[in-house]
């Protein structure tokens, strides 16, 4: 580890200061015990310094000011005391605070990430001045982490930009762009990043003469003019939204709300006072070490390559091909498009395509608000976009996917004349969901350039992409999906080859049992509701809806025969399908559901199916349906573990969450097992294990059951 300084200090002006942090051996800036000890010592000198006019803190490293504190250093002290913490967060505030009470004016010179304790830093000083690069960001997102803003900013914030803006910044995590930051008052300035560094001194000259810092300095001091009217109304609505979004399982941002609420009519000190006290009482608890260790997943994941062999490299694709213009072909081409790569699409039905093109720009160009400038950058992206009429057309890509029916016979000619088109460097991959890469392999002349490379729906919302790699699959292949999948902005986690691979594995049994419970009495609804308060995004029997019973019941025919020990085909699916009730997209599945509209609606012609497939009426209590549903995910994860497809239990973890949303206040299936412990999870297991294979105990969980070992041991 290097001992160089994180911290410089310099002079660009004989008066002014000039503290720029750039820790060595790191692409980012963070804030470890040690950097807040090398500011502390920077501060008392310049605090010696009678001729001192002001202090402009930046950052070496392009595209980056502070990214946040040392989270290492909040793991390593999750078990500590309540105290522990309090003092932590005291420290913090202390020291930042300091640059509030500078016999100089102290502004922040930002550009790139500031997020955190870096933005609590930036909070802090007097003037902020940010650069208008499209990468430059401020805010809050502790909460994603399941805490709260704990060196200072919970007091900062609601007394620069008032209480409403305030709980939207805390309490919601996402980073403002730095005209949105401006717009808000949160910062002070936006200007380019060659002009930071004057425009931080210029402010600097101007508050000097002005000294409306010093106002400011005072105001910010006191508790804030509300009243109580206004508290409560933004009491009301503010939880409201909070517990519309969290369903209740993510207590930070209600104890944020509150938080701020309650230190409205406190001063400054005071108000700081209770800013520690709440931390601590966050710290260490169940979500938030469920939300750190999927941090540490993603982490982990966006620095892994996929191969071990260090010597490989992988080019950047630059030109790639989609063959299927529907929703799956669609999204993958519009997230290259999106990305500045060029894309070749075709589909076997001219309508398609055309449908596909405007389908392809509407999702590259998306923005939560419509704004005039949509429809240039639409226009602006169309010439990356060529649509094809031959195989031959794909010749120039450099990746080309496959993202047509799920149905190897079909798939299978297709891979095999795309194979004699490219040439021999260009990779070649499939988007299927369920279909062993290894069998779609057979008969390419270049089956160790083949691999999947599989999206989940929506691509745009989607961050996993699952790499699988066939049984003849090259090193040089996967290392160069995987740089491809983030080249798309996108998470890769690699797979060894399987049916369902790892995602569609784990999810058929949640899926199966789910219709299981369904004939055996429970209704739809209690189903779903079960799920979801359990924490997932949507029930199962809507899931069914949203990815279309045609689909599950293709999906389902490659999981029985790949294990019909446990998995088999539900007649009740199969005839849903003959009568094309598919779900969403025919406007009746599982629910009815009207154009436009997404919620569906109980369907009286389901309950005559339903009869008719049923074998009881029994009732079930909402934990025995948890229990149903998420144990043979549980089961089926050790499994998979077992036959290799997953290199380890973070990566299967990850998956979860991202690929079918999996609580991530549950840390993922693995992880949330372990946090019950063996007694909960076996008095879970145990009634059901008469049910068949499906919840037989395997190996690995008998060890798990028995207290020789945890799931993320080692």
């Amino acid at each position: 580890m290097s001992t160089s300084p994180t911290i410089t200090l310099s002079f660009p002006e004989p008066d002014v200061a000039l503290l720029t942090f750039d820790m060595p051996d790191k692409g980012v800036n963070i804030l470890s015990a040690s950097v807040l000890d090398e500011l502390e010592t920077h501060l008392d000198e310049l605090d010696g310094r009678d001729e001192l006019a002001g202090l402009v803190i930046n950052s070496g490293k392009p595209g980056t000011f502070i990214a946040g504190a040392d989270v290492r250093e909040f793991v390593a002290g999750l078990d500590g005391s309540d105290e522990m913490a309090v003092q932590s967060s005291r420290r913090g505030q202390l020291l930042f605070a300091r640059l509030s009470s500078t016999a100089y004016v102290t502004v922040a010179a930002v550009d790139g990430v500031c997020l955190g304790g870096g933005a609590e830093l930036a909070l802090w000083c007097d003037r902020r001045v940010l650069s208008d690069n499209p990468g430059t960001q401020i805010g809050q997102p502790e909460v994603k982490l399941g805490l709260l803003p704990g060196w200072g900013g919970t007091v900062r914030i609601p007394r620069i930009v008032g209480l409403g803006n305030a709980v939207e910044i805390i309490t919601v995590g996402d980073g403002l762009s730095a005209a949105d930051a401006c717009q808000m008052g949160l910062v002070d300035d936006v200007t380019s990043l060659e002009q930071l560094l004057p425009a931080a001194i210029a402010m600097i000259r101007e508050q000097q003469q002005t000294e409306v810092y010093l106002a400011d300095r005072e105001q910010r001091r006191l508790p804030l003019v509300m009243n109580e009217t206004e508290l409560g109304f933004l009491g009301v609505t503010a939880s409201a939204m909070i517990q519309q979004q969290s369903g209740g399982h993510y207590p930070a941002p209600q104890v944020m709300l509150n938080l701020v609420l309650e230190t409205a009519g406190c001063d400054e000190q005071q108000a700081l006072e209770k800013e520690a006290e709440a931390v601590a009482g966050l710290f260490g608890s169940e979500v938030n070490r469920a939300l750190l260790n999927i941090f540490f997943l993603q982490d982990r994941v966006k620095k892994y390559r996929g191969v071990s062999d260090d010597e490989l490299t992988a080019q950047p694709i630059e030109s790639a091909g989609v063959i299927g213009a529907g929703i799956m072909g669609s999204g993958i081409a519009a997230a290259n498009v999106k990305r500045g790569i060029a894309v070749t699409v075709t589909d076997n039905s001219r309508e398609a395509l055309a449908a596909g093109a405007r389908m392809i720009l509407k999702e590259a160009s998306y923005n939560k608000q419509i704004r005039s400038e949509d429809v240039k950058r639409a226009l602006d992206l169309s010439p990356l976009i060529q649509l094809a009429d031959d195989t031959s057309d794909y010749a120039p890509c450099q990746l080309v996917i496959e993202a047509i029916i799920e149905r190897a016979d079909i798939k299978q000619p297709l891979l095999n004349e795309l194979d004699q088109v490219l040439p021999a460097e260009s990779v070649l991959a499939s988007n299927t969901s369920t279909i062993p890469i290894s069998q779609l392999a057979e008969g390419l002349q270049h089956p160790e350039r083949f691999c999947g490379i599989h999206f989940f729906n929506p691509v745009r919302q989607m961050k996993l992409v699952e790499v699988i790699r066939g049984e003849k699959t090259s090193d040089q292949t996967v290392l160069t999906a995987v740089q491809y999948v983030k080249q798309l902005g996108k998470l890769p986690v690699v797979i060894n080859d399987g049916p369902g691979f790892l995602v569609n594995r784990l999810l058929f049994p949640y899926l199966n049992e789910a219709i299981q419970v369904v004939l055996e009495g429970a209704s739809l609804r209690a189903v779903d509701k079960a799920a979801r308060r359990f924490g997932m995004p949507m029930g199962p029997i809507t899931l069914y809806d949203v990815v279309g019973i045609d689909t599950a019941v293709l999906a389902g025919q490659t999981m029985t025969t790949a294990f019909p020990d446990r998995a088999e085909n539900i007649p009740l699916l199969e005839e849903m399908a003959e009568q094309k009730r598919l779900g969403q997209k025919t406007g009746a599945g599982f629910y009815q559901y009207r154009p436009g509209k997404k919620r569906g609606l109980d369907d009286p012609q389901v309950e005559t199916l339903l009869a008719k497939h049923r074998s009881g009426d029994r009732s079930f209590e909402p934990d025995e349906l948890v229990a149903r549903m998420m144990v043979p995910m549980v089961v089926e994860a050790t499994r998979a573990l077992a036959d290799g497809i997953v290199r380890d239990v973070q990566d299967l973890d990850l998956a979860m969450i991202l690929g079918i949303g999996f609580p991530p206040f549950l840390g993922g299936p693995l992880f949330w097992a372990d946090s019950l412990g063996p007694e909960k999870l076996a008095a879970m297991l145990e009634p059901l294990a008469e049910l068949g294979p499906r919840y037989e105990i395997t190996p690995l969980l008998a060890d798990v059951l028995a207290g020789k070992r945890t799931f993320y041991d080692g």
